[in-house]
């Protein structure tokens, strides 16, 4: 077997991509976007006419109707081709309004239902603030299953847990590349590499503590930069990779043992820790990677869903 089909063994599989016409190849369980990936996509010929299509039906509704419409229009798209589940986010400029953040996740369910989707094969993504924490536990509440995105901190993951959300995306590459930007020259690729990889340990160290603890919300490692984080992580709950790194794990025959071990982990020696809402703030702003990789993330994506903004009020002129 390749190191996809070994991976899959111990792991569910998920397509972190916009482009929906690359998942068959890769036969992956559930699907993930983000704004970044969503704009990549629509400026391709080939979506291009989902974009106008849509601009075309709603062309005088409110400019944030038409956006939902459009990330609902990709996620439709893909629910056609993975049998499980597609992740779709909210506007991460409402990653500090909890209530605005309900509200729109409320609606962009609705759009799944209205277009024959059931919600549970939909997860809808939130940047892990605070706020956007207290929004997942009111939405799961109602059944709405939330996956909390941007988390680099083991104290946004230890609330999520708390707010019983379904599932979390661990950000392996941004605190890795983090940690090698501070090490600068004395960063040693080799002895940082595999296990040792800051963000494989984070991971790790989450999924040790929800086995060890019971807690449900599903694990799923994000944003990776080669094969060999990923391999590392063999046996986490999830592992959602980019199309390049799956074709490169199909490429391969090297062995993927699993890592990760769930049985494992419930028997670790791991204290009980839990968050309010102050020392969670606390537990940030002392990590300074997690603050800065947040902040940048939360950014970066808001710049992209307001160029998707400005492509979608073009379109409707």
């Amino acid at each position: 077997m390749n190191q996809l089909e070994q991976l899959k063994q111990h792991t569910t599989v998920v397509a972190d991509t916009g482009n929906f016409h690359q998942l068959a190849a890769f036969a992956p369980q559930d699907a993930t976007t983000n704004p970044s990936l969503i704009l990549k996509a629509v400026l391709q010929p080939e979506y291009a006419p989902l974009l106008s299509e849509t601009v075309a039906q709603l062309r005088h509704a409110p400019l944030e109707t038409i956006v939902d419409a459009v990330l609902v229009r990709f996620g439709g798209e893909i629910l056609k081709i993975v049998p499980g589940r597609v992740s779709t986010e909210v506007d991460a400029r409402l990653s500090f309004d909890t209530a605005a953040t309900v509200a729109r996740a409320q609606r962009l369910i609705g759009l799944y239902e209205a277009a024959g989707y059931a919600r549970e094969r939909v997860l809808i993504k939130i940047a892990a603030t605070w706020e956007g924490i207290g929004a997942a536990e009111q939405l799961e509440r109602e059944g709405i299953r939330c996956n909390l995105t941007l988390l680099f901190a083991f104290c946004q993951a230890v609330a999520c847990g708390d707010a019983g959300v379904r599932l979390i995306s661990p950000f392996v590459g941004r605190i890795h590349d983090w940690h090698k930007r501070q090490a600068g020259a004395a960063w040693d690729d080799a002895a940082r590499s595999g296990v040792n990889d800051p963000g494989v340990q984070s991971v790790t160290a989450i999924f040790d503590h929800y086995k060890r603890h019971g807690i449900t919300t599903q694990v799923m490692g994000a944003s990776f930069r080669n094969t060999g984080q990923i391999v590392s992580l063999a046996g986490c709950d999830l592992l959602t990779i980019s199309p390049e790194l799956l074709a490169a794990l199909q490429a391969s025959d090297a062995p993927v043992p699993r890592v990760l071990d769930a049985d494992a982990a419930r028997k670790l020696d791991l204290p009980a820790v839990h968050h309010d809402e102050r020392s969670f703030r606390w537990a940030l702003n002392e990590d300074a990677m997690a603050t800065e990789k947040l902040a940048e993330g939360i950014r970066a994506f808001a710049t992209d869903a307001a160029k998707l903004d400005r492509l979608i009020e073009e379109a409707r002129r």
